[in-house]
């Protein structure tokens, strides 16, 4: 099953890779740790190389980052605002944690978008406030490939690492993509059943 799964991984080749960490960063919950670490596996075995692997991934990260910058940039607060009032729900989303990444962005500046790209949390959600806030589009794509480009090397790394335990433990990726991937979903149906407006909280 392992292998199955490598296979087609592989078979994606670098576009796929590409593409997968693209959605990563618009619609989770394909979670960009396991995207590249099955791509440092297969630097491992030989399938991919480092370098291509890093530049697609990063540039994937990048691509997917910019369409939540854009819709920040593009639409701005007024019509942003009731867009999100009324699919907050679906987005697990509601404005007031708008405001509150927004005043994080502006109090720390345009580095955060930077080092943010390390954080399992807001690495994407800081991008809708850089584009409210009117960051530089060049800036803001500069500073996502350059964090992006280090984080997903650490995950090539380590993918190429725990390869080799791979090869001993038969079956172990499996349980690890299907308990990342189901994890996600759960966790995202969980939020969006139980999600309610602040102010029907307090």
């Amino acid at each position: 099953m392992d292998q199955w799964i490598i296979e087609i991984v592989g078979r994606g080749g670098y576009l796929g890779i590409a593409l997968l960490m693209a959605l990563e960063n618009i619609i989770p919950p394909i979670p960009s740790e396991l995207i590249m670490g099955l791509g440092g596996i297969l630097v491992a075995r030989g399938v991919m190389e480092f370098w291509p692997l890093l530049l697609v991934g990063t540039l994937g990260t990048t691509a997917g980052n910019y369409v939540w910058f854009w819709i920040g940039h593009r639409f701005g607060y007024a019509r942003l605002q009731p867009l999100i009032a009324r699919w907050g729900r679906w987005l697990t989303l509601e404005w007031e944690d708008v405001e509150r990444t927004s005043r994080f962005f502006r109090k720390h500046g345009h580095w955060v978008v930077f080092a943010l790209r390390f954080s399992p949390f807001l690495r994407t959600m800081i991008s809708l406030p850089a584009g409210l806030l009117q960051m530089p589009a060049g800036k803001f794509l500069l500073f996502t490939f350059a964090g992006s480009a280090i984080w997903n090397a650490i995950l090539i790394l380590g993918g190429r690492y725990l390869s080799r335990y791979i090869e001993q433990y038969e079956g172990a990726m499996t349980w690890v993509i299907v308990g990342s991937v189901a994890f996600g979903v759960l966790l995202y149906l969980y939020r969006v059943l139980t999600w309610k407006p602040r102010a029907e909280r307090s």
